[in-house]
């Protein structure tokens, strides 16, 4: 049975590697602006989720014979606001500045598809909050990060795995989810369509 990850994530392959699962990668370019303006007054749980599934789905089209797909999405709730990936400097040093010193939510929907013989015959979804308490980085260290490129082309503008990992305090929670997947809740979904998570690790 092959696992097809519907994301271009390089953190989501890299727990799932480090897991033992070597994924087949499908990115699904789904637009997700549209996903979300479809979505009448979606909580931040419900936006994630149903990302993920848009992802997941859009890939099915390419996935044949016998396989699990898994979507992902994640944003972080901060003082209320939901936020995605910066992608402008000016607005991952502003979100930063809000954050620093305090804590946010990181919500991460998730979706898996099962297939057989390239049908679908079951699906799972469900979504995992983790809180994320942030340090307070100086203006240099602030402005060195934006620099690096990093925080603007994540979900929240901070990574736990690079270099945003210094400034963070603490996670309560499922620490994975924070990254983008989280395995407990894969492994409780990968259940709930009939897939037991060892029979997909890699044997050495």
């Amino acid at each position: 049975m092959r696992f097809v990850l519907a994301s271009a994530s390089p953190a989501r392959l890299a727990v799932l590697r480090a897991a033992g699962i070597d994924p087949a990668v499908q990115v699904s370019g789904v637009d997700e602006d549209a996903v979300a303006a479809a979505l009448p007054d979606p909580s931040p749980a419900e936006l994630v989720t149903a990302l993920a599934l848009a992802k997941a789905d859009a890939v099915l089209p390419e996935i044949g014979g016998d396989a699990v797909v898994v979507g992902c999405d994640s944003m972080l709730s901060i003082h209320g606001e939901v936020v995605g990936k910066p992608h402008d400097p000016e607005i991952a040093l502003k979100r930063w500045r809000a954050m620093a010193g305090g804590s946010g939510e990181l919500l991460t929907g998730h979706a898996v598809v099962r297939l057989r013989d390239g049908e679908v015959v079951s699906r799972a979804h469900a979504h995992k909050t983790t809180v994320v308490r942030f340090a307070e980085p100086s203006e240099a260290e602030l402005a060195a990060y934006v620099d690096s490129g990093e925080p603007l082309r994540v979900a929240g503008g901070f990574t736990l795995d690079g270099l945003g990992g210094w400034f963070v305090e603490g996670v309560d929670g499922d620490p994975s989810s924070v990254i983008g997947i989280s395995l407990p809740l894969t492994r409780t979904l990968l259940a709930e369509v009939g897939v037991g998570v060892a029979e997909l690790w890699q044997r050495s």
